[in-house]
């Protein structure tokens, strides 16, 4: 596989992502850890089945204990410390600052072997970060970080840690068949099923509507999304992925307001602006 091809599945994660925003409005009010739970479990299920199919076997999950580490700990402690974050901070501000980790994959990039991190990478990654502040502010009427929620941005900077951490450092486990994403899933699935058990209500979904909602996030920004997503990250271009995951929050943004659930604001339009100038800095400066 090219590098180019790669680069184009990782970047399909990130438009599944900018689904989940509406995907998940549609699951009624199943709690958070409870809907993780339901949607790894799919989405583990998928990957099996692509597995099962390709003739690769379940065998392709006897792997080392730090593939396991690598893979569950990003997967499981990304939504674990998101999930903490918004209880424990306002959404707007934790939001920002767990969307930091785009900004980290391009960093982090820079202590891989063969990767060469330029200053329109960087300068690509702030303005697609400038565009999520300009979004995320606009949309909550500005920020307010105040003292008594140092712990939930703690924990929103933790989670923006875990996944750049998780996403960069899947070069490290390039020789690991992408297949094993699948046990990632079920692990974190069967994680947030205890998590639920000791820190929700049961709350499930209601009516053939929001189980249709729960099953189309399972396959697809929950399961297909990871899958494509590690092939980036092994075989892409990391830098690039890493400018292009900014566009999530906008196309997200822009489904909402689709569906009628959102409207149209100057912020958004500057949002716009902003994402898709880092990307084209980071692309064809970076390049040149």
């Amino acid at each position: 596989m090219s590098r180019s091809s790669a680069t184009l599945i990782g970047f399909s994660a990130i438009l599944l992502w900018s689904t989940l925003a509406l995907a998940t409005s549609s699951t009624g009010a199943v709690p958070p850890f409870l809907l993780t739970a339901l949607t790894f479990a799919i989405g583990g299920l998928v990957g099996i089945v692509a597995a099962l199919v390709r003739g690769v076997g379940l065998s392709v999950l006897r792997q080392p204990w730090p593939v396991w580490v690598h893979g569950v700990g990003g997967l499981f402690g990304y939504h674990f410390f998101y999930f903490s974050a918004l209880k424990l901070a306002p959404p707007a501000e934790a939001g920002l600052i767990a969307y930091l980790w785009p900004l980290l994959i391009v960093l982090f990039s820079a202590f891989l072997p063969g990767e060469k991190l330029r200053p329109a990478h960087i300068g690509g990654a702030l303005m697609g970060l400038a565009g999520t502040v300009v979004l995320l502010g606009g949309r909550a009427g500005g920020f307010g970080f105040a003292p008594e929620y140092v712990p939930g941005y703690l924990a929103a900077a933790l989670c923006a840690v875990i996944w750049s951490v998780y996403s960069v450092a899947s070069r490290r486990f390039a020789t690991v068949p992408t297949e094993v994403v699948a046990g990632f899933c079920l692990a974190t699935a069967a994680l947030s099923a205890l998590c639920h058990a000791l820190f929700e209500p049961s709350i499930w979904p209601a009516g053939t509507g929001e189980w249709l909602a729960v099953l189309a996030l399972g396959i697809g920004p929950v399961g297909i999304a990871f899958y494509t997503w590690d092939i980036g990250m092994k075989r892409g271009d990391i830098r690039l992925l890493g400018v292009l995951s900014y566009a999530a929050p906008v196309l997200s943004t822009l489904l909402l307001v689709a569906a009628g659930f959102a409207a149209l604001s100057w912020s958004l339009a500057l949002a716009c602006a902003l994402i898709v100038g880092g990307a084209a800095v980071a692309t064809l400066l970076a390049r040149r």
